[in-house]
């Protein structure tokens, strides 16, 4: 047998497991609600599908592009920051286009550390978080987040006790898988806690627009001296609907920002380039033609989408509180990240989400996926519509 030494670190995937029971209950007829997968079912905007038809083409756009985005995607990365958060960014030398964030976020921890360097994460988390620094060779602490933890005071704990001192702490607000948010205070004290421990900070934005009742994600660069400690990733997957397209970017330090220039130069030559032209009109909203004709701005689109998942939010955490298992409202993702109910808390999140599965058709992803701090919750991706959500409820209200 061949050894493949990165791999070694790696545990199974939880998902899969849980992926083959989904597959194997359909295939026997059943009617599996998904709500598992975070894989966003409503459809790419048409004036973005349909400037991604016009630049295709175009025989030029079909070489190779640039493995750091064209020009003019990164001067609307940096529009878009400008308009959103008033955070000014240099298209040449703060920004960079990635192949999603997951892509993004690998090459630069591998660029960025040593094996044997200590990396922070949350737990739970998004796998990539951890993984990104475990594949790389990194040895990875994770620090609790939940409603029944302060995050920061648990990151002072960790850094004090941790040898040797650790070199990135990898961030996410909102949050995948529990939903949690911050404010522009809690960035302020991020920062400062990066100059004083000198170390450098990756803030994962994917959800920055999922957000609802009022509430405003705020950026990490926002803050004053954010740029001389850290860098944030941005995914149009969300926003804008475009999970499969892989559009995503990375703004921030400069000095962070060219070292993932310079690994990608190696390894890509970027994203297909009608796809990076289509992003440019998905970030800006409004082509030249359509401002010459006076054409609304196409960033409604955003707000129509976080309106959808605000009313799946609603449909689910209602049917849910109404047949027994009261869930905390989400303020901001895809996601409701819910405790298992107390008569099933000995499971644990894997045998619960096959329980599910068998007993009332419905998929969710267990929280043990997410870190050993995730074994009493599981996440319901809001990748369903109303109907089906309540289909679910049903299937849940049998067991509870």
């Amino acid at each position: 047998m061949r050894e493949f030494a990165r791999l070694d670190r790696l545990p199974p995937y939880v998902f899969a497991t849980v992926n083959k029971i989904k597959m194997n209950a359909r295939h026997a007829g059943n009617d599996i609600i998904d709500m598992g997968m975070g894989n966003p079912d409503l459809g790419t905007p048409a004036h973005i599908v349909e400037k991604l038809m016009e630049a295709s083409q175009k025989p030029h756009n079909h070489r190779y592009s640039a493995s750091m985005g064209i020009t003019k995607l990164r001067m609307a990365i940096a529009s878009w920051y400008k308009r959103r958060f008033d955070v000014d960014i240099d298209p040449d030398t703060e920004a960079i286009v990635t192949i999603g964030v997951k892509e993004g976020m690998s090459h630069l921890i591998l660029v960025t550390i040593r094996p044997g360097d200590v990396v922070f994460t949350p737990t739970p988390t998004y796998p990539i978080h951890p993984y990104s620094a475990i594949i790389a060779g990194g040895d990875v602490r994770g620090i609790p987040l939940g409603p029944d933890s302060d995050f920061f005071e648990n990151l002072m704990h960790a850094t004090k006790q941790t040898w040797p001192k650790p070199k990135v702490l990898i961030l996410s607000y909102p949050h995948n898988p529990t939903t949690e948010v911050v404010d522009i205070r809690f960035f302020e004290k991020i920062v400062d806690f990066a100059k004083e421990h000198d170390i450098m900070i990756i803030h994962d934005f994917a959800y920055a627009d999922l957000v609802f009742d009022g509430y405003k994600a705020p950026s990490f660069l926002q803050v004053k001296g954010a740029k001389d400690v850290g860098v944030e990733f941005y995914s149009l997957s969300k926003s804008y609907s475009m999970p499969g397209w892989r559009v995503g970017f990375c703004v921030g330090n400069k000095e962070t920002v060219e070292a993932l220039r310079r690994i990608k130069s190696y390894l890509d030559y970027g994203i297909f380039q009608p796809i990076q032209i289509a992003s440019i009109i998905a970030l800006s909203g409004i082509d030249e033609q359509d401002a010459k004709n006076n054409l609304k701005d196409q960033q409604e689109c955003v707000k129509e989408i976080v309106e959808t998942y605000r009313t799946r939010r609603d449909t689910l955490i209602s049917g849910l509180r109404r047949i027994g298992w009261d869930i905390k409202s989400p303020k901001g993702t895809m996601f409701v990240w819910g405790k298992i109910p107390a008569k099933y808390t000995h499971m644990g999140s894997v045998e619960f989400t096959k329980f599910l599965i068998n007993e009332a058709q419905v998929a969710v992803s267990p929280g043990l996926g997410f870190g050993e701090y995730g074994d009493e919750y599981v996440r319901f991706a809001l990748i369903e519509n109303n109907m089906r959500i309540n289909q679910a409820v049903r299937g849940i209200r049998k067991i509870l």
